[in-house]
């Protein structure tokens, strides 16, 4: 198998940002069976890349999140794709799978069948969307604003700006 040039710089750079940034105990990459099958403690957080098979949890992680149940204890900042998608703190970026949950602020977009967050600010695209505090738009069947301004409930479209 033969990569071209333009690949290995990609993945040269990928790899070397970490160490021109100046950062200290950058963990650029996570692959995860499940936790604690994982190359980095749960407790540690991520700046690249993770991918999980079936289960993983870290601190945070700022890049790109990708397996079937993803969980972040502290903030994401970047896209989150799974199945199920759980972040314990802010969401900066875009989570998309069939559950997706931010507890605390999410602001960019919520992709799926059940989106929650504490504070949205952004888009909830969805069969059921459920906000504590909502400035922006959500499309679905079912829209919960729990703040209730304007509206705590509107089927189909639910805004506030």
């Amino acid at each position: 198998m033969k990569l071209n040039l333009r690949c290995w710089i990609f993945f040269a750079a990928f790899f070397a940002l970490p160490a021109f940034s100046g950062a200290q105990d950058v963990n650029p990459i996570q692959v995860a069976l499940f936790d604690p099958i994982q190359i980095y403690d749960s407790d540690e957080s991520i700046t690249g890349l993770r991918i999980n098979f079936i289960y993983s949890k870290n601190a945070s992680l700022t890049g790109l999140d990708a397996g079937l149940v993803n969980r972040l204890t502290g903030n994401l900042s970047g896209v989150q794709s799974g199945l199920v998608n759980i972040v314990d703190g802010d969401t900066n970026g875009f989570q998309e799978g069939l559950v997706n949950i931010t507890k605390s602020n999410c602001v960019g977009m919520q992709l799926g069948v059940y989106n929650e967050a504490g504070s949205m600010s952004g888009l909830q695209f969805g069969l059921v969307n459920n906000a504590g505090d909502l400035n922006g738009l959500q499309i679905g069947l079912v829209n919960i604003n729990r703040s209730g301004n304007p509206h705590t409930f509107l089927p189909i479209v639910n805004y506030s700006f």
